[in-house]
């Protein structure tokens, strides 16, 4: 215990503290075991789970929009572009991709006006995209498809060209994103393209190395009022990898600027700098980015000789239960790194749900899993697996769910060792001071029994623009008895309830909050998301959903098969 905390350096003097810790330390491991035994008896095992190979099928493409066939009513008030991103082919000629997160981008435009709703999606025309098409084959590597040597070379050139280095995608299939007022596509390399969503066609590629010194960034950044954007992203040199915090200023100073002034606020140091965290998204508080270092690791050199070995990248990130997850505090406006470290046990994450400030803590909700295999799950022959195969796969994997951690901000040499320093009486989260800059930290369910019988959350959703950063009530998700969503949830934090949209056989997507122009509270709005059906022919529709009953207002049915997709966004219309 003592070696897997680090906490050798105690002086004797410090006994006394050191007991206090271990009494609470160790009953509070004691509870989350048998939590956890619990929690593991609550999951109850699926069977006949149905095949959703359909969802993760190509699909064409629809360039002219097209009227839908609206059931129920759609608000009058909802004026403006509902606009999705996700794969939409998944092979080129004889070759094809392993991964989910390979496939090629499709960008998908629901038009919503005066409750009528038109449709049209066009596949990004990236320079990747444009070279497989042309070649008939994959020509670019994706993250888990490693492009093979082009077989119209001879022997000694097909050998050669193991040596070269990796060209970096520009597939942007994961979100819509937005920088000084323009909407861009995202994936996590250096490169994104600019959208007019009037067309949905690419009006530029923008290279992120190009404004500041890093090799990529999220799709998940964050946005404060004014519009002023943070992201994060990695820089990788001769003394191996760094974690940056990004800020783009909320307004362009010419027509054509698109990241211009965008600047590196602060840099973090990697614990093992040749073995840097793998992560999908970060907090951020009012005052604060919180970068959360996963066990979820990267081998650089595994990464950077993947094409001399002959595998994907993906191969080089691998999972470390014997580490810690820790939580490093930057502030937004200095770019000052908290000397305190927050450190929990292993869990992975790949998107936050929100964090604020309040009584000297920062709070910090996330989707978490004990596991960090998730990635792998996402390989396409796992997607496609039906039967007993399918059920199976489906048992043995880790679920999300949702999690609060509590983060004391002053934290000092006064602050006492050993003892629970979390005084909010409405959270069970405990912090304890264990050193003078470590603090471990255990969280709190933020979910009552019921969300084991939806298997567990993810794709989290809040009324951002009104309590982003702030003290909030209720957020949305997706329920995953399937290795997609099957439901959509709306999660109340006062009392840690549920409601539930589902329909057997329909698979929703991410959910996006829509606040109403006269709202008064938090959950007056709607909300939208993407409905497939693997076994009707063309049977997707637009839901949309009373976010205060989660009672079904409307949808619009759209005679077009689509894959499942990751993330998106609602751009309104200029009234």
């Amino acid at each position: 215990l003592l070696a897997e905390h680090h906490i050798f350096h105690l002086s004797e003097g410090e006994s006394l503290s050191l007991m206090v810790f271990f009494t609470v330390f160790l009953t509070d491991k004691s509870k989350l075991a048998d939590g956890g035994k619990a929690k593991k008896g609550l999951m109850k095992p699926q069977a006949g789970l149905e095949s959703i190979a359909p969802l993760i099928c190509t699909v064409e493409e629809t360039p002219e929009p097209m009227v839908t066939t609206v059931h129920g009513a759609i608000p009058s008030w909802i004026n403006g572009n509902f606009l999705r991103n996700g794969p939409g082919r998944f092979e080129f000629g004889n070759t094809h991709y392993n991964h989910w997160f390979d496939g090629m981008a499709m960008l998908h435009r629901f038009k919503i006006q005066k409750g009528q709703v038109t449709y049209m999606s066009r596949f990004l025309q990236s320079d990747t995209y444009r070279r497989n098409r042309e070649r008939d084959r994959i020509m670019i590597s994706e993250f888990g498809t490693l492009a093979m040597p082009d077989p119209c070379k001879n022997f000694f050139q097909r050998f050669l060209s193991r040596f070269e280095m990796m060209e970096p995608t520009d597939n942007a299939s994961v979100n819509f994103v937005k920088y000084e007022g323009d909407y861009y596509v995202s994936t996590e390399t250096n490169f994104m393209h600019k959208v007019n969503l009037d067309n949905m066609e690419s009006s530029e590629k923008v290279d992120w190395s190009k404004f500041i010194a890093v090799n990529g960034a999220t799709a998940h950044p964050h946005y404060d009022p004014d519009g002023t954007t943070y992201n994060m992203g990695n820089s990788y040199g001769s003394k191996g990898a760094l974690y940056n915090i990004i800020v783009v200023p909320p307004e362009k100073a010419e027509s054509k600027d698109t990241l211009h002034g965008a600047k590196v606020l602060c840099s973090l140091a990697p614990t093992n700098k040749s073995h840097p965290s793998y992560y999908h998204s970060f907090g951020m508080s009012e005052n604060y980015v919180v970068f959360i270092e996963q066990p979820i690791k990267m081998d650089l050199l595994k990464i950077v000789t993947c094409k001399l070995r002959g595998t994907a990248l993906s191969k080089g990130i691998y999972w470390d239960p014997k580490q810690e997850t820790v939580f490093h505090l930057v502030n937004k406006h200095t770019g000052e790194v908290v000397p305190v470290k927050y450190h929990a046990k292993a869990f992975s994450t790949f998107h936050q749900i929100n964090a604020f400030e309040e009584d000297g803590f920062l709070v910090l909700d996330m989707c978490c899993s004990d596991g960090g295999e998730v990635i792998n799950n996402y390989l396409i022959q796992n997607l496609r697996k039906s039967g007993k195969a399918l059920d199976e796969f489906y048992n043995s994997i880790e679920k999300a769910f949702p999690r609060r951690f509590v983060l004391p901000l002053n934290v000092t040499s006064e602050t006492p060792m050993g003892q629970n320093l979390n005084t909010r009486a409405s959270s069970e989260a405990t912090c304890v001071k264990i050193s003078p800059e470590k603090v471990f930290c255990q969280h709190e369910d933020l979910h009552g029994d019921d969300l084991y019988d939806f298997g567990g959350l993810e794709f989290p959703q809040i009324n951002y623009s009104r309590v982003n950063t702030r003290s909030y009530r209720y957020f949305y998700g997706c329920g995953f008895r399937h290795l997609v969503g099957d439901s959509l949830l709306k999660m109340d934090l006062k009392d840690k309830t549920l409601k539930a949209w589902h329909q057997k056989g329909f698979y929703p997507s991410e959910p996006v909050f829509i606040a109403s122009p006269d709202a008064v509270e938090e959950d007056d709005g709607v909300i939208l998301s993407v409905v497939l059906t693997p076994s009707q022919d063309k049977g997707t529709f637009l839901l949309i959903l009373d976010a205060k009953t989660f009672v079904e207002l409307g949808r619009a049915g759209v005679p077009v098969n689509m894959a499942y997709g990751f993330h998106g966004a609602f751009a309104a219309s200029e009234q």
